[in-house]
């Protein structure tokens, strides 16, 4: 008997733990899921036989220490900056480690001790980061090893509402991770190299700089940059290469239009505003635009940004709800923190909504002095408002790495990202047999 600790089980668990619960007769697992909202992990196991739902604090020293001790491989799904508090006791208690989140130098320090104890940790084990770089590194090998030199790397993901979904909404667009994610995305400066040259993208002008993007049978999407392209030239050794790009897809106008929220400082995080409990949707968004008793608030944002009042990006914010005179229904809040509430109230998946997942690589590279160009894409949906497909991406491939280790299949010890073939390839395998498939095909190159 093998025991499978999960901490955490949130809406990215429910494939995870759907997975592990179908293969644990078979495998002879028990599996014990922790989680703050006990109610929740009971659901989640629906009196499954071989599963347990335990309360859990992660700062409850005692209670971690006695449920990694009691187990053989531990999956979190707390939030990122929890991690290092599991992994620790796992490095400790010698105990197997799983978790979908960005590899930090914190828990890089650790690889010594989970390497001379003989287990193994893997960090960006799910969606992106995760199946972002293992279908990457297959294709990024299967061409080093055929004697090509490699010029352009570009990768694309985006969590999207499934087409059968998007109904009136004119973003064509719900919340299908992290809200708080979605609300802060790209501030910092995004670097990345275009044609042998570094570039850099100011947070203001992020969303006005986007590529466009075709996929066959899905149509066309619109990127823009992720924060730090850079970091991928040593994790996917392409020191050399010309071009270095990693984004994020929407549907095409969204840019555009949250560029508004950007623009007025609505996605500003760092203080707290004034009379929240009083403020409506539309006082909200006058806060950030200049005095005048005479205008509007259509008139003065249409002016501030100069935008036609009959444009469609006004139209999408009237959808939102942002200039009815709303309560907001916070007490306090940044500015980020108040734009979040009020989008969940438009932006939150109902009971018959599917949501979507998009992944798209291009590959650049020279063959036989000849350019030539590969194109790979993912496309996936989900069954609903609880298997969605966000949880099927991000929650499987930890499912079978910890099957596979489990089963003594992947035979590494340490710290470690799946860009190595004794990890990515049974677990694309896999992946491909559930559904997630990735379809190449090659292209006219394309060049900037």
């Amino acid at each position: 008997m093998q025991n499978i600790l999960i901490i955490g089980a949130g809406k990215s668990s429910t494939a995870l733990i759907n997975y592990l619960l179908k293969h644990s007769i078979d495998e002879n697992w028990t599996i014990t899921i922790a989680e703050k909202d006990l109610e929740l992990a009971k659901t989640k196991i629906n009196g499954h036989d071989n599963a347990n739902a335990v309360p859990f604090d992660v700062f409850d020293a005692e209670l971690l220490n006695n449920l990694v001790s009691g187990n053989d491989l531990i999956i979190s799904m707390l939030p990122a900056s929890l991690h290092i508090h599991v992994a620790r006791k796992c490095a400790e208690l010698k105990k197997h480690f799983l978790t979908a989140s960005y590899l930090t130098e914190e828990i890089k320090s650790l690889h010594g001790q989970f390497k001379n104890a003989g287990k193994l940790m893997i960090m960006e084990m799910g969606l992106d980061p995760g199946i972002d770089h293992m279908s990457a590194m297959k294709v990024l090998d299967e061409l080093r090893e055929d004697g090509c030199e490699l010029t352009g790397f570009e990768t694309f993901t985006g969590g999207l509402v499934a087409e059968e979904s998007v109904g009136d909404n004119p973003w064509k667009y719900k919340f299908t991770w992290n809200p708080r994610n979605v609300v802060l995305a790209g501030q910092g400066s995004c670097k990345f190299i275009q044609e042998g040259r570094y570039k850099y993208i100011p947070y203001q002008k992020l969303f006005r700089r986007t590529e466009t993007i075709y996929i066959p049978d899905h149509g066309y999407f619109e990127g823009y940059a992720n924060r730090d392209s850079l970091a991928y030239l040593d994790i996917y050794n392409l020191r050399g290469i010309k071009t270095l790009y990693r984004g994020t897809l929407r549907r095409p106008g969204y840019c555009s239009a949250w560029d508004v929220f950007v623009q007025l400082g609505a996605t500003d995080d760092t203080y707290e505003m004034e009379n929240v409990s009083e403020m409506t949707h539309r006082q909200f968004l006058n806060s950030f635009l200049s005095y005048n008793p005479n205008d509007s608030v259509e008139l003065k944002l249409a002016h501030y940004l100069n935008l036609d009042l009959d444009n469609g990006i006004m139209f999408k914010l009237k959808w939102l709800g942002i200039f009815d005179e709303e309560p907001i229904g916070l007490n306090k809040g940044t500015p980020a923190q108040i734009l979040e509430h009020i989008l969940k109230k438009k932006w939150t998946l109902e009971t018959e909504d599917k949501d979507m997942i998009v992944m798209w690589h291009k590959f650049n590279f020279i063959s036989k002095g000849e350019h030539r160009q590969i194109e790979s894409s993912m496309v996936t949906l989900g069954d609903d408002e609880i298997n969605t497909a966000m949880s099927k991406t991000v929650g499987l491939p930890l499912a079978i790495a910890a099957k596979l280790i489990l089963k003594g299949k992947i035979n590494l010890s340490g710290v470690h990202v799946p860009i190595k073939k004794e990890i990515y390839e049974p677990v694309l395998a896999e992946l491909t047999n559930t559904g997630l498939t990735f379809i190449e095909r090659e292209v006219e190159p394309t060049f900037y």
